[in-house]
């Protein structure tokens, strides 16, 4: 249910939406943090530092799947020139670049009593921050543009040509010697956690991504009305 508020100067009504999606979503991530923190046992080796274990996995996915989502509606938006799908994968790309941000910190949080340094130019570290600066850059290169059709356009090629990154590092700790271990989950035998563990990391992924979702329906809504007002002052 969406509440209209008087516009100004002719300008588009901006609405105040209560979003149960996000309420859903913020439930859930919370739930997940009290389960990880004080329900989920403390692994061996690491210690609890492996607890960002439950934060920085389920934030790469949801990064990998906001630029795979990015890529699918830039296809679409070449093919059918439909300007809603450009917004899509602007708002998909922007959530997409809090994920990755997050993703990096957790990571360096993590490697520090783990690996003892912040950051190593380890191949899917540095493919992640390369990832990170593409999407940036995509950001930026948007914020440029101001013609519509120009600015779909150029944007759609480059948010194609980041996604293709994205294989690349899922295989990279297959492709080099790196500090980062092979999966754990997705691999072909059965997963190599504890039932206790596994069932929170897979609560963490779940909530991470109806937060997602609940991101982006929130970020697309705000591109709309963007495009209604720059469509009304261009009359």
């Amino acid at each position: 249910m969406s509440t209209p508020i008087a516009s100004h100067a002719g300008r588009p009504a901006a609405r105040a939406t209560f979003d149960w999606l996000f309420v859903v979503a913020a439930l859930l991530v919370v739930a997940t943090f009290i389960r990880a923190i004080y329900f989920t046992p403390v692994e061996a080796l690491q210690g609890p530092a492996q607890k960002i274990y439950y934060v920085h996995p389920p934030s790469a996915w949801v990064a990998f799947l906001a630029f795979g989502i990015v890529a699918v509606a830039s296809i679409g938006y070449l093919w059918m020139k439909d300007l809603r799908l450009d917004r899509l994968a602007e708002s998909s790309a922007e959530v997409g670049v809090v994920f990755t941000t997050i993703t990096l910190m957790t990571g360096s949080l993590w490697g520090k009593p783990i690996w003892g340094t912040w950051w190593t130019w380890d191949a899917r570290l540095t493919s992640t921050l390369f990832l990170w600066f593409i999407y940036v850059g995509y950001l930026i290169l948007r914020g440029a543009i101001e013609e519509p059709g120009m600015r779909a356009r150029y944007s759609a090629v480059l948010g194609i040509l980041g996604s293709l990154l994205i294989p690349f590092i899922h295989l990279s700790v297959y492709l080099f010697r790196t500090l980062h271990p092979m999966p754990i989950i997705g691999k072909p035998s059965k997963p190599s956690l504890p039932n206790d563990m596994l069932e929170t990391f897979l609560m963490a992924f779940f909530s991470f991504t109806v937060l997602y979702a609940a991101l982006l329906r929130a970020r697309y809504r705000l591109a709309t009305d963007q495009a209604a007002l720059e469509a009304e002052e261009g009359r």
